[in-house]
């Protein structure tokens, strides 16, 4: 009799145990439901501040965009207001199809006569902005947006949360911005408690010296994000000599894309004496993901740490 009322006992124990799961678990479900569906709409009339301290007033939602930067036309790509976009820098040219939209020039010298033909409800820009340019925009009656933040991956959520504010895709900007952390903390797990092998990353290089990130600075800060230690950290304002590089004889070296191939780093007198360039440790980044403080932002550091840390990938 005593077991039977034991077992009885120990049952209506487990029963409870596995309500109050179930409980939270449907608790959890309602919260996390609850918080994606109060992502609301951006409600006009609007009136932010912009990176400049300026207040931005829009009427409606912005029909005719035109975007003065690489990583806002990234974004509103990712968060799908790319049917808006009516005007691009010449250096926006991600995704491939942005060369189909109409482009005013470049980042810093946009042809101000080709902006006022496209009628846009809102120009935004970015860092590389010139105050005279926005003088003569908003002397001709145009809106436009500046928008930036710190250059880590905070400054870019921030940026990509405001953007998707301004246009009325709040919940896509949040979709982005968690695909970004998820990715984020991926690779930091993946490489952690790994070695951490020097790295140079050279942007450009030549007589006058290299052009390569010292401390602090936001590609350093994503080589140690990505389980690597940054050998021209010592650098100052972007510049390291040759002489400094063959001291410090990095175990890996990462070249620009766009700037520098391998085949003509590992082919200069000096440079190819490194050991990393005879041991085939001698890499190739698409540098515009790390550069541009957009929603490509943490495919370059996974693209950084699977070249420090192929191992970590497989």
């Amino acid at each position: 009799m005593f077991k039977k009322k034991k077992i009885l006992s120990l049952i209506l124990t487990l029963l409870f145990v596995f309500s109050l799961a179930a409980c939270t678990t449907n608790k959890n479900t309602e919260n996390k439901n609850t918080n994606e569906n109060t992502i609301s709409e951006t409600k006009y009339p609007l009136t932010i501040k912009d990176s400049y301290n300026r207040e931005i007033k829009l009427d409606k939602e912005p029909e005719r965009i035109i975007s003065l930067a690489p990583n806002i036309t990234e974004t509103i790509y990712a968060i799908g207001k790319d049917n808006k976009l009516v005007g691009r820098t010449d250096f926006c040219d991600y995704p491939q199809k942005v060369k189909e939209v109409t482009s005013i020039g470049g980042l810093q010298d946009p042809n101000i006569e080709k902006i006022v033909e496209l009628k846009p409800d809102i120009v935004i820009a970015s860092t590389h902005f010139k105050r005279d340019v926005l003088k003569k925009l908003e002397d001709l009656g145009i809106k436009v947006a500046v928008l930036y933040g710190a250059e880590d991956f905070e400054g870019a959520y921030n940026t990509i949360k405001s953007v998707g504010k301004l246009l009325n895709s709040n919940k896509k900007a949040t979709e982005t911005i968690k695909n970004m952390k998820n990715k984020v903390d991926g690779v930091i797990k993946k490489v952690a408690g790994k070695p951490t092998p020097s790295v140079y990353y050279v942007v450009s290089f030549g007589k006058t010296g290299d052009f390569t990130p010292g401390k602090d600075t936001f590609i350093d800060k994503s080589i140690t994000m990505a389980g690597g230690n940054n050998s021209a950290s010592d650098a100052v304002e972007w510049k390291y000599s040759l002489e400094k590089l063959l001291e410090k004889n990095p175990d890996i070296v990462i070249c620009s894309k766009y700037f520098n191939t391998k085949d003509s780093f590992k082919s200069t007198n000096g440079y190819k004496d490194l050991s990393a360039v005879k041991n085939n440790k001698l890499f190739e980044i698409d540098n515009n993901m790390l550069d541009r403080q957009g929603p490509r932002l943490a495919d370059g550091l996974e693209a950084l740490a699977k070249i420090i840390h192929p191992e970590a990938f497989k």
